[in-house]
This record gives structure tokens, sequence and C-alpha cells, in this order.
């Protein structure tokens, strides 16, 4: 029997990687997206993650095909930059709204498919959630807190069947990088601290790991038996995670203000 996946913002980058990928092998494949993906084998469906009413309309049209849903990828988010005295409120508030709200309205509207199927949810989440990286701070935030949803989410859920993990990814190269939002505004006041941490972590993110790799291991996720709740992606991002459980907060904390703000 064909499997089926949804994937949130499968419009572009690793989400339209992982789309590609697993078409590739055979599984019915639906992206929810505002934009399309334009890929043979993947299903279009408009959808905004911060509407509840559109995505419950999207997973309605999915069970109306009589696919049911195996898997949910939480994929769909963005990224701002900027200092967080000078960060905008309705700005962090949106980055909230896109990276986590979203993964939350969405995994409501498709909980009672994954139940049926006794299926599986993998949020997209990233190293950031560990290390919290001066001026991306809410992106940073979004991510730890989507963490901690999944963590608490594995025990919720496991009366169903249903099974839920996060994937902490280290620097990808995607178009990511192009569209994050950045804001510069007080970085005379700084020292053009936040000019030179961007910076770092744009150039680390163009030569990170290939979008076609990560799509790889969410579908070597997808097919486990059992998961954990966090996967980290990457061999030194595994070190990175692995070293910070061993050292002190204040000692981390330092090393990573080291590597971004020069």
């Amino acid at each position: 029997m064909t499997k089926v996946v949804a994937i949130t913002g499968a419009s572009s980058g690793i989400g339209r990687e992982t789309a590609k990928f697993f078409a590739s092998k055979g599984w019915k494949v639906y992206n929810l997206s505002r934009r399309p993906a334009n890929e043979a084998g993947v299903t279009d469906i408009s959808a905004d993650v911060t509407e509840e009413a559109g995505l419950k309309k999207a997973l309605e049209q999915i069970r109306s095909a009589g696919d049911g849903l195996d898997l949910l990828i939480n994929n769909a988010g963005y990224g701002i930059s900027g200092s967080i005295e000078f960060t905008e409120l309705k700005d962090a508030k949106n980055q909230f709204d896109v990276n986590f709200f979203g993964t939350f309205n969405c995994i409501k509207a498709a909980m009672p498919l994954l139940k049926e199927s006794q299926g599986r949810i993998i949020c997209i989440s990233s190293a950031a959630a560990v290390f919290a990286i001066p001026f991306q701070s809410f992106y940073s935030a979004t991510k730890a807190a989507i963490n901690i949803l999944v963590s608490a989410l594995v025990n919720e859920v496991k009366p169903f069947k249903v099974s839920a993990c996060a994937l902490q990814l280290g620097d990808v190269k995607t178009g990511f990088t192009g569209s994050r939002v950045k804001s510069h505004a007080g970085d005379e006041i700084y020292g053009g601290a936040i000019g030179r941490s961007v910076a770092v972590m744009e150039k680390d993110e163009q030569t990170g790991m290939a979008p076609e790799k990560i799509a790889a291991f969410i579908f070597k996720v997808a097919n486990k038996k059992k998961v954990k709740p966090l996967y980290t992606v990457g061999a030194m991002y595994k070190l990175l995670v692995f070293l910070n459980k061993l050292l002190p907060h204040s000692l981390v904390n330092f090393i990573i203000g080291k590597m971004y703000v020069k």
C-alpha cells in the first residue's frame, strides 16, 4: 500500500528536496505551502501554516482523496536576525507565528488522520535550539520551543501509537539564507557586531550540508521502527551537542559569543 506524506513548505529548499526524495521512493507526497512545488509526483495544496481553517481544509482534502496520512513533516519556517533591543515586537511575534505556532497548527490539524494510521510526525528544528546564536535570538527561541513541544508530544500521543521527533539541523546550503529578514538597526551602537555576526552565520550556511543529504536523513527517520525525540544532523553538530552536555553552560555560551561576535 502506498504511503502518504504531507510536507509543509515543500515549495523550496529542504522541503522541496524532501518532497522529491519521497516521491522518488514511491510515496504519495502533498506539499502544504503558499506556493506550489511544481514537481512530478508532488500534489500541491495551497495552505498557510498560520491559518487554522486553511490547514483543516487541506487535511480534509487529503482525507477526501482516500489516502489517509502516514507522515507529517513540519518544515515551513523562516529566520529573522537583529538585536533583541531593536527587534520590533510584531516581527518577533511573526517569527513565532510561523515557526512555532505554525508547527502547532499543523500537528493539531493532522492528528486525527495520524491516529488512524498510527503515523509519525517529524519536525525540523535546528542546532540553534541548543546554541543561542547572538542576533538570531528569536529564531533560536522558536526552535528550542519546538524541541520542548515535540518532547511533550511524544508522551502525549504514545497511547495512540503515534510517534514524533525533531531533527536539529546544522548549517544547510539553501535559499533560506537569502530569504532571512535582516535588521541592522542599532548596528552602529553595537560597534558593527550585528552585521559581522550575521555575515559569519551566512558564510557557515552557504558552506553547509546539501539539502539532498537532509532529505535522505529525513527519509531514513521516517522508516525507522522507533524514533528518539531528538536527532542532531551532521557529524560536527553531533559532537558540539554532545560537548554541550558535558561543559558548563557559561563556557559554551562564551565560546558561541567568540564565534559570532568578533
